[in-house]
This record gives structure tokens, sequence and C-alpha cells, in this order.
């Protein structure tokens, strides 16, 4: 099966079949689509950062309880988990752009009703909350197969490399950006300039192919089960993708969560600073900082098993606060994690674009968000637990243990080699 998207010759080629003079050689940053693709999802992520900030804003001025926060997470937590399988689902079957379109003029719409809900209305706060997460959740599959209509092959890594130097530069900067508009707008006004950043996450982005390859017409497309069930089978023809999303979810929901509960008590009680956690977190993001902007131009032979090498680095982090280390030793294996994790994404991310089915690129795309991030919670409100009985010592260790070996087992899929599988194309 062809897996080449039809969008690559239009892009690549005029007319008459020959290349455009210039299109191979103009860097992706000078392209008009991209950039607008760019832009959009910088929007949708900047304001899904945010959402869960000025949440957290409210209970410090009492408009809300710690327990209506959780509440609200929770509820915006399951939009996006639904809405994730749903919208891979639509943007295979109709246009991506249009999935794009609806899903942000969705959570645009909820959050100014969220607003009106908190400490006013618990029920519509939560229903407001449970539609900004779907319009989260349809749009990031939607973008993921995007990006593929609107870049052609030979330039995907960089512009994945693009897409999360945004997301790694707005959660850097976005708690002081946040923290400044806080001194002068309310709770209220934060959040109706979360929804115009859904706004123009929705409108802002151009069109891409517009077409599916091989889609069936409308009297004779299956059900949405079925469409999803294509999407797992699709999945399934391409082991190195089971592989690497089985150590990812791993990595997430033991190494990422365990250190998110304990970098906080480690730096506590053990350091007796609360410095250590903010210039961990810090040194985690500058280091996907760096990781990205290596991946952007690196093409090492073996990419897929490199690529498991990084995402293995992420076991420094919750290994390093078991032993008894320097501080600064902990934020120096929260940057390697952070390097790591790019190294990962940038070449994953290329890889499912490049060799899954276009037609079925959303929903393959939809189950990577559903396991990495969707498990993500559950990790959370299962260590949590651990420590208090095990203590943290026992949970970190297994939980390095677990980042290290889960990518070591990935890498010895004969396809996770170059993340490709001969012949599947």
């Amino acid at each position: 099966m062809a897996t080449t998207p039809t969008h690559t010759a239009e892009h690549a080629e005029g007319a008459g079949g020959e290349p455009r003079a210039g299109t191979a050689r103009r860097g992706v940053l000078r392209d008009p689509a991209f950039l607008r693709l760019w832009t959009g999802t910088t929007a949708s992520g900047l304001a899904t950062w945010a959402l869960p900030f000025v949440l957290g804003l409210a209970v410090l001025d009492r408009t809300i309880g710690a327990g209506t926060l959780g509440l609200l997470l929770a509820a915006r937590t399951a939009g996006f988990l639904v809405a994730v399988a749903v919208g891979g689902v639509l943007a295979d079957r109709y246009s991506r752009r249009g999935v794009v379109l609806w899903a942000g003029l969705a959570a645009a719409a909820a959050t100014p009703l969220l607003a009106a809900g908190l400490g006013r209305s618990l029920p519509l706060a939560l229903a407001a909350a449970a539609v900004a997460g779907a319009g989260q959740g349809a749009c990031r599959p939607a973008f993921q197969a995007l990006t593929a209509e609107v870049v052609d092959e030979e330039r995907r890594q960089a512009a994945n490399a693009a897409m999360t130097l945004s997301v790694r530069a707005t959660t850097l900067a976005g708690p002081s950006l946040t923290a400044l508009l806080a001194v002068v707008l309310d709770t209220w006004a934060l959040l109706l300039g979360i929804g115009l950043l859904w706004l123009a996450a929705a409108l802002v982005p151009g069109p891409g192919a517009g077409t599916r390859p091989g889609a069936a017409e409308p009297g004779a497309r299956p059900s949405f089960a079925a469409e999803f069930a294509e999407g797992l089978r699709e999945a399934r023809r391409h082991p190195w993708f089971l592989a690497g999303l089985g150590a990812l979810t791993t990595v997430i929901a033991t190494g990422y969560s365990a250190t998110g509960v304990a970098l906080p008590l480690v730096s506590r009680d053990k350091y007796d600073t609360e410095v250590v956690l903010a210039a961990a977190m810090t040194a985690y993001t500058l280091g996907a900082l760096g990781g990205a902007l290596v991946v952007a131009r690196w093409r090492p032979r073996a990419q897929g098993r490199a690529a498991l090498a990084g995402l293995a680095l992420y076991g420094f982090a919750p290994l390093s606060l078991v032993l008894p280390v320097h501080w600064v030793v902990v934020v120096a294996a929260y940057a390697v994690a952070g390097v790591g994790i790019e190294l990962f994404n940038v070449p994953w991310f290329t890889a499912t674009q490049r060799e899954v089915a276009p037609d079925k690129l959303a929903r393959v795309s939809s189950l990577d968000f559903m396991l990495s991030y969707g498990l993500a919670p559950a990790g959370l409100a299962l260590i949590a637990p651990a420590i208090d009985h095990f203590g943290p010592g026992p949970v970190l260790a297994v939980c390095a243990a677990l980042c290290f070996t889960a990518p070591a087992a990935a890498a010895l899929v004969p396809s996770a080699r170059s993340f490709s599988v001969p012949g599947a194309r």
C-alpha cells in the first residue's frame, strides 16, 4: 500500500509534474502554509497549557475550592479521551482542516461558559470543561495528520521539530506571562483570553490536501466502530509503532507520573528548598528545546533505535531522586531527560506520518495520544498511594528501571531500528 500522500506531489510539483523551482530547498519556516499551521498549533498548545494554570489561580483567589479544581480537570481529561478517538475517525473520514475548525470553535465557545460557571454553577462549569477538553482532544490527531498534508516528506522532521519547539517555548514562558497578566486581569478575563487562543487555533491554519486517499463513498461508508477498528489494524501492520507506543506509554505512566508526584516531595524533604523543583522543571524544558534543535537536522542511520535510546534517558530523572546526590545532579538529570524526550518525539511523529497509510493517519495518531497521554492520570492516581505505602525510594527505583528497560525491549523489534517495515510502504 502506498503511503506517500498525494499532497507531497501537490506541494512539490507543478502542473506538468515537474518540481516547482525552489520548493525542495525552501526551509519549512519560510513556507506560509506551514507557518499558518504552526501558529494555530501553537495557539492550541498555549490554550491547553494555560487552562489548568488559570483554574489554579481561581483556587488562590477563592473563586473555587481545590475539590472543584480536581473535578474540572477530571472533566477536561474525560472530554479529551473521548474526543481524541472520535476526532481521529472524523479527521480520516472528512477534511482534517474542518475537524480543526469545529474542534477549535467548540473549545472557544466553551471557555466563556466555563468562566460563567466558576463559583456559580458547577454543572455548567463541568460541562464546559468537558467540551474544552473535547476540542483539545479532537484537534490533536487532526493537527498531526494535517502536518503531513501541508509539509512534504523531506521537510517533515524539521516541521515536527518546529512544532515541539513552540510547545516547549510556551511552557517555559507561559507561567511568567500568565502571572504578569494576572496582576491586571481577573480569572474571568484570563479565561476569555484562552477562548481567543482557541479561536485563533480554529481560524488561522490553512487548508490541507482536502481528500482522503481511498475514502469510501458516503453511502458505502462503514460504521464509526468499524473505521476505528481499521485504524487499529493499520497500527498492527507496523510492529515498530506498537513497540514504541508501549515504551512511550510506560515511560509516561511511570517515570513522568512518578517524578511529577515525587519531585516536589524530594525538593522539600531532601533538599529543604523549592528551588530544586523550579530548577529541575526549567532544566527539563530547556533540555527539550535543545533536543528539538538537535533532532531537526540529525539523521542517524538507525533512527528508531536512536529515538528509543533518547526515550530511555528519561530514566535518569527518577533515578536522580533516589540517589544521594547534590541537587545540581538532579537538575542535570532533568535536562538530560528533556533532551531525550525530544530525540524520541520528533522522529516518532515523523515516522508515523511517513509510514502509516495517509487515509488512516489520524486514527493511528489518536491511538498514540489515547494511550500515551490518556494513561498519565492513571499513573498519577496509582503512584501517589504507592509512594505513601512503600516510600518514594522503592517506587522511584522501579519507575527508573521501567524507563530504561521498556525502550530497550522495544528496540529489539527488528523494524524498530529505522521505524519502518521493509515493503510495508
